[in-house]
């Protein structure tokens, strides 16, 4: 296993066979992994280079700290803001949301604690969260006079319907795992402290499948929300064409034919 810091407070770690699996961590433990402008431009920065990486076929997102995931915006420094400060920190604070949102390769988050606000929304930008039994999610932004602004009022809704979210967003009430588990707000509920473990592991058996496979699915799916279904299907033949002349395909099926382990070209 390989280590690379980025900025303080975020370390990418590459698992597996030629570190397919980057499992990128949240690491500033003294604020409970609270998103601060320094933290949220080394998420940026670690989600590029990710994204560049063609040796990468999954993303687990990760958190250092015993009993959180993330707090949310780091409130303490923007307390501290004028109006100006903050206009100037906003694309830097999107910058982190929309660098996990648009990773090209499978994303999971590994939820243990508190997800809360921005918190929860780096989570949500994932495509799949794993949480264990300690886990409680929510968006509180209103309670602060703010509204979700990782994503948090779009993203919300697609997982969970436009009532649920409202009703959600509106209260802004807290959910633990259970309940989140019930509400489709997260999607896989492990024992406590084995969500880590379980996400890796299930990062280990997507980066197993062909990469190029792997990135023309997940465009499928993310360019495909939304639409209606005949334009879906459109976005689902032309991610199609883009893999049925690779050479991950004319591997994946010769290997199937001759029952072996594919050795995926990854173009």
């Amino acid at each position: 296993m390989s280590e690379v810091r980025f900025g303080e407070f975020v370390l990418v770690r590459r698992h597996g066979d030629g570190g397919r699996v980057a499992e990128l961590a949240l690491d500033r433990p003294k604020a409970m992994n609270a998103v601060s402008t320094e933290m949220a431009r080394s998420v940026a920065r670690a989600c590029a280079a990710l994204g560049e990486d063609r040796d990468v076929r999954v993303v687990v997102l990760t958190s250092t700290h015993e009993r959180a995931f993330c707090v949310g915006a780091d409130l303490k420094e923007r307390n501290s803001f004028s109006d100006a400060d903050l206009v100037r920190q906003r694309p830097v604070a999107r910058g982190a949301y929309t660098g996990v949102l648009e990773l090209p390769v499978p994303t999971a988050a590994a939820v243990h604690g508190f997800a809360l606000g921005g918190g929860f929304e780096l989570a949500l930008a994932c495509d799949v969260i794993v949480a264990d039994r300690t886990a409680v999610v929510g968006l509180p932004e209103v309670s602060v006079g703010v509204i979700p602004g990782g994503g948090g009022t779009q993203l919300l809704p697609r997982r969970v319907g436009a009532a649920r979210a409202a009703e959600l967003i509106f209260t802004a009430r807290r959910v633990e795992a259970a309940e989140a588990r019930e509400l489709g707000l997260v999607d896989v509920l492990v024992d406590e402290g084995r969500d880590r473990e379980e996400a890796l592991a299930m990062g280990a058996r997507i980066a197993a499948n062909s990469p190029v496979g792997l990135r023309a699915a997940k465009r499928a799916l993310r360019l495909g929300q939304g639409l209606d279904l005949r334009a879906g299907l459109e976005v689902e033949d032309a991610a199609w064409r883009s893999v049925a002349f690779s050479g991950d395909r004319a591997e994946g099926v010769a290997a199937f034919n001759e029952k072996r382990r594919p050795e995926w070209p990854g173009e």
